[in-house]
């Protein structure tokens, strides 16, 4: 009888341990799908714990999160600007977690009560797609200012600030860079030759690659993943200054899955998966002091970097979309 009761709880123990682990990681990604999918591919292989993801931009993964607050479906966020992960924080849509492995980020890198940590970062960039140029007969812009040139007329593809960590990300580095006000000045111009504000922090790159717009801004990584490919991009930093992403993961509140979050969160900042992101060919910067970058990626300390506050501009990010609404896409 003894045997017997050992066996059934022996097997009660074994089934809602398999039950436990066989229960897939469910993450909210804010990288574009195809790193998403190698990255967190790679994560399973590494630790054998499944994952299933969603490809959400920031505003959508935010609003999706907000929406399941009483009753999350996910475990993370993952990607995205960390300004946005400071909302998640602020809105109290997400838990903190120290990883033993980020003593050895800078401190820009990691929200000081735990609540976010970045895993990796890219700088700004603008592309031209050098067959349109030359068609064209423009030259390569050199500034920001360039970009309000009429030659420039309805040929430039940005993210709309309203979904995108990327294009909240171009609008709050330069208001931190130039002020309010010129900042917004600069924006209203810019607007003239908008061809379209793309949903997606991504879109620009693919629009610009193919020929359907003739400049595209955005982060850099998709840019240099179409050069690479062989699409004929040029890619520049705008002699003022450029600002830069640093990419988050946050924990969600009431994670159903906290364990195996917290085990992403500890080998996306591990140096031997930092150093896979050049394996994978992500064209990410490596946040991790030892690790290597990627083949391909320019100089980091060759581009003209400006000064971000992540804190400030999460803080603000309200009032400056709302403003960015008002002023620019709607011309008020």
């Amino acid at each position: 009888m003894r045997k017997s009761s050992l066996l059934v709880a022996f097997l009660l123990v074994l089934t809602l341990s398999v039950g436990a682990f066989a229960a897939p990681l469910m993450v909210y990604s804010s990288v574009d799908e195809e790193n998403a999918r190698d990255i967190l591919a790679a994560f399973t292989k590494d630790t054998g714990i499944p994952v299933r993801f969603v490809h959400l931009s920031s505003g959508p993964a935010l609003a999706r999160m907000e929406a399941e607050k009483d009753n999350p479906r996910a475990d993370i966020w993952m990607g995205a600007p960390s300004e946005n992960h400071v909302t998640a924080k602020q809105r109290g849509l997400t838990q903190p977690y120290f990883s033993p492995n980020a003593k050895v980020l800078d401190a820009k890198f990691v929200d000081e009560e735990g609540y976010w940590t970045s895993f990796y970062m890219n700088p700004m960039g603008v592309a031209m797609n050098t067959a349109w140029a030359k068609k064209a007969g423009v030259e390569t812009p050199e500034s920001w200012q360039d970009l309000l040139k009429p030659e420039f007329a309805k040929e430039i593809q940005m993210p709309t600030p309203q979904s995108s960590g990327t294009g909240y990300n171009l609008v709050a580095s330069l208001i931190l860079a130039w002020g309010e006000e010129e900042a917004f000045s600069y924006l209203r111009e810019l607007d003239k030759n908008i061809q379209t504000y793309t949903q997606s922090g991504t879109a620009p790159s693919q629009a610009v690659a193919v020929g359907e717009a003739g400049i595209g801004i955005q982060f850099t990584p998709a840019f240099l993943k179409y050069m690479d490919e062989g699409y004929p991009l040029q890619l520049i930093f705008p002699k003022e200054g450029v600002g830069y992403e640093a990419p988050a993961i946050s924990i969600i509140k009431g994670a159903p899955n906290l364990e195996h979050a917290q085990a992403l969160v500890d080998w996306l900042i591990s140096l031997e998966a930092q150093n896979k992101f050049g394996e994978l060919k992500t064209y990410f910067f490596p946040v991790h002091p030892q690790a290597v970058a990627g083949e391909g990626l320019p100089a980091f300390n060759e581009i003209p970097l400006l000064e971000y506050d992540a804190i400030w501009a999460g803080d603000n990010r309200k009032d400056i979309v709302d403003k960015w609404i008002d002023e620019v896409l709607r011309g008020q």
